[in-house]
């Protein structure tokens, strides 16, 4: 399962350890054909994978036909399966791609597609996408390869050797910490600079919202506060109002009893409001 596993991973991160092989002179691209293993210049698409190339080690991997770069004849030039006879190793220097022990010359483009010449003109500079050397991503897969592979390293004193902590040997290592190299990473930066400010603007637009929102809230239980204040006023003066109506409707006390009434006598208060007694004493002189 370890054996199948680090291919796999291989695959995986050749999406996106990969890189266009542009040359500088005619603009064009590096394709690769599944079909005779025939190399062609076409115009660059980076959603091609026959166009996609990594380095694995000193050779030059498609990710399309999973073949590598390799030399056919004297000058001719092709893809092979891995592993295979014939020289798949390359050494690349300022932008130029050779044969590694070999002086057959340097990979060229031409009318045809490639081949091997002693040019070393633009015709034979290959480059990325955005214009860098294919060098320069063989130097930095190398370099972060390097580091990686000697952080899973570790000493035994018991035999002297070197074994790894992961539990897998040498070969497998390095296939799997193979596709190990550092991007470019101006697209990314700017794509989070990007929706840092859209996240920014958006927070700042929220919290305008939240305060707007907040002070029309306020107002309005201030208002409400107001009206119940006032209602609460209304209803203490017309309780008030209540009370000293009723006062005022209040029958009037009766008027004292004159001091001169007699005890026992009866007095009548006619419409006219003169006041008499029913009976009248009978003088005693009339006796």
């Amino acid at each position: 399962m370890l054996r199948g596993w680090p291919r796999s991973c291989a695959r995986f991160f050749a999406d996106t350890e990969a890189f266009l092989m542009k040359n500088a002179k005619v603009k064009l691209c590096l394709q690769a054909s599944l079909m005779d293993g025939s190399l062609l210049l076409e115009d660059c698409n980076p959603e091609s994978d026959f166009q996609d190339w990594f380095w694995q080690g000193d050779s030059l991997m498609n990710h399309g036909t999973q073949s590598c770069l390799s030399v056919a004849e004297a000058d001719r030039v092709q893809t092979s399966l891995c592993g295979s006879t014939g020289y798949m190793s390359w050494d690349c220097s300022n932008s130029l791609l050779s044969p590694l022990g070999s002086s057959q010359g340097y990979l060229v483009a031409n009318k045809k597609g490639v081949a091997l010449n002693n040019v070393r003109g633009l015709k034979a500079q290959w480059q990325d996408v955005a214009n860098r050397s294919v060098c320069e991503e063989k130097a930095e897969k190398d370099r972060y390869f390097t580091a990686a592979l000697a952080s899973t390293h570790m000493y035994d004193p018991t035999t002297g050797n070197v074994t790894l902590a992961l539990g897998i040997d040498q070969v497998e290592l390095e296939e799997l910490l193979w596709f190990f190299r550092r991007e470019d990473p101006s697209t990314w930066n700017y794509s989070i600079l990007a929706l840092s400010f859209v996240a920014m603007i958006l927070g700042l637009l929220l919290l305008s919202i939240n305060v707007v929102r907040n002070r029309k809230r306020k107002i309005h239980m201030y208002r409400e506060a107001e009206q119940t204040v006032q209602e609460a006023e209304l209803e203490a003066k017309q309780a008030l109002m209540s009370v000293q109506e009723y006062s005022l409707a209040e029958p009037q006390k009766q008027e004292p009893v004159p001091q001169d009434q007699r005890s026992g006598e009866v007095v009548v208060q006619w419409k006219d409001g003169t006041v008499t007694s029913l009976y009248a004493e009978k003088s005693e002189d009339a006796t």
